[in-house]
């Protein structure tokens, strides 16, 4: 337990939640939660300090609660390979603030930043190759936003007699889904 003490000392500022979750087999990881503003402070810190040593990206995890004002949570998983420990570092962000980009702390940062910018539109400044790269270059909308049409804005279409394949725009409505979240599927 001492090393996520640490953890929390070196940034006790920056931290507005926090929470050790242990395992069956007596691993344990840590939970943070950091406002966006201070993010790239933090994961600077926490890879550069010689009591943690961050060192390795795992992953940006997205996920989208419409009900928010802060819609969009961002999990920045971490791990230190000398320390044997995981952290998880969560920040929340709406759809019109940008992020700042980690690639200067973490360059394999670029492939997970695209991801979340193509499929849920989040962002990221300072990121020098932000491009689609789930979807196709004319798509349009973020697919894994939960306010997206579950049929999306275009079709497409294999033709036998032109031996092509043709983009139909869908003649479908595409106004905001109210979900009801209260059934049980």
């Amino acid at each position: 337990m001492n090393f996520y003490l640490n953890i929390i000392n070196i940034i006790p500022a920056y931290i507005s939640y926090q929470r050790v979750n242990k395992y069956s087999n007596n691993k344990k990881d840590i939970t943070l939660m950091i406002p966006n503003i201070y993010l790239y402070k933090v994961l600077k810190i926490l890879k550069d300090n010689t009591n943690t040593l961050y060192k390795q990206l795992i992953d940006i995890v997205c996920v989208d609660f419409p009900e928010r004002l802060n819609r969009f949570e961002l999990n920045y998983c971490l791990l230190s390979l000398k320390y044997n420990n995981r952290i998880n570092i969560k920040t929340f962000n709406d759809e019109i603030i940008s992020m700042n980009s980690i690639m200067n702390i973490y360059p394999n940062a670029n492939w997970s930043e695209r991801e979340v910018w193509d499929l849920y539109g989040v962002l990221f400044i300072n990121n020098t190759d932000l491009r689609r790269i789930l979807t196709d270059y004319g798509f349009e909308g973020y697919p894994m936003r939960k306010d997206f049409p579950l049929s999306g804005y275009i079709e497409v279409i294999y033709q036998d007699s032109s031996k092509s394949i043709k983009y139909v725009n869908l003649a479908l409505t595409q106004q905001f889904r109210m979900f009801q979240y209260d059934t049980k599927w």
